[in-house]
């Protein structure tokens, strides 16, 4: 039994309150995009005990604290199942921006439920799985979504990519969390992402933003000139995906941009 978790991107993100808990409210548009890892499940009735197997992108985490196997944990403190040996190849970059981690949590979640039939509503699956991440449930529904609240509030949007050629460059830069948040000043934009989707993408350049890049660029802007060579090269939009520290930009047409990226992680395809 297998499936292949799929990469998201922020349209557009803006950081809009600060939370008495110390978060932070956001408003942002998930969209899914066909990057994917692979995730299999086999059910063995000899193991005593799940078995997790890795290839691919080295993850920087222990398999106990891979949010794979946690999500197969947490399945366990409601359902009944098998002992499964379980294979994580890992394609989606982390530390990007893309939800890679979240993906693998939320599909695999999914996949249990679907593999062995026990009958979790989707409601009852993203419940579980915002306990994993703030935007686990999202890869629940795997359709583009106008988020709030901490990222996990979803209202369906209508906004669809396809046709357009998408190019993502991430380069080996890591951002901690507390330097993607510095400088940041929360305020509400003028003009709500749901309404700059509905604009033809030729004019959401500096309409659509994501606040991070205030913060970002002054301290790498090795990211900042990414985005500038996407526009440079006929991108419609060009955005750091999240808290980074990947960049994509939307195309009208194929253009094959890799020689300029060295060796950055590069994909490009149709969305």
């Amino acid at each position: 039994m297998i499936c292949f978790p799929n990469a998201k991107i922020n349209l557009g993100l803006n950081i809009v309150s600060k939370r008495a808990d110390g978060y932070h409210n956001l408003e942002t548009i998930f969209y899914p995009i066909p990057i994917k890892d692979a995730l299999e499940i086999l059910p063995k009735e000899d193991l005593t005990e799940d078995i997790f197997v890795e290839a691919g992108i080295k993850v920087d985490a222990s398999p106990e604290n891979n949010l794979v196997m946690k999500a197969l944990r947490l399945m366990r403190t409601k359902y009944n199942f098998p002992y499964l040996e379980v294979h994580l190849l890992k394609k989606i970059p982390f530390g990007a921006g893309l939800g890679g981690g979240s993906a693998d949590a939320s599909f695999m979640l999914r996949l249990i439920n679907d593999s062995f039939d026990l009958g979790a509503t989707k409601e009852e699956l993203a419940a579980l799985a915002v306990q994993l991440g703030a935007d686990c449930p999202f890869f629940i529904y795997n359709q583009p979504v106008f988020a709030s609240g901490i990222g996990e509030v979803f209202k369906e949007v209508n906004i669809s990519l396809k046709g357009y050629y998408f190019i993502l460059v991430k380069p080996d830069i890591h951002i901690p969390t507390k330097d993607a948040f510095a400088q940041i000043v929360p305020t509400k934009p003028t003009v709500s992402l749901t309404e700059i989707i509905k604009m033809p993408i030729t004019e959401w350049k500096g309409l659509m933003v994501n606040d991070f890049e205030k913060s970002i660029f002054p301290q790498y802007p090795a990211i900042a000139t990414i985005k500038e060579t996407l526009y440079e090269n006929g991108a419609l939009y060009a955005s750091m995906s999240g808290s980074g520290s990947s960049v994509f930009g939307i195309f009208k047409e194929e253009v094959h941009l890799q020689q300029l990226f060295g060796n950055h992680f590069y994909w490009e395809g149709f969305l």
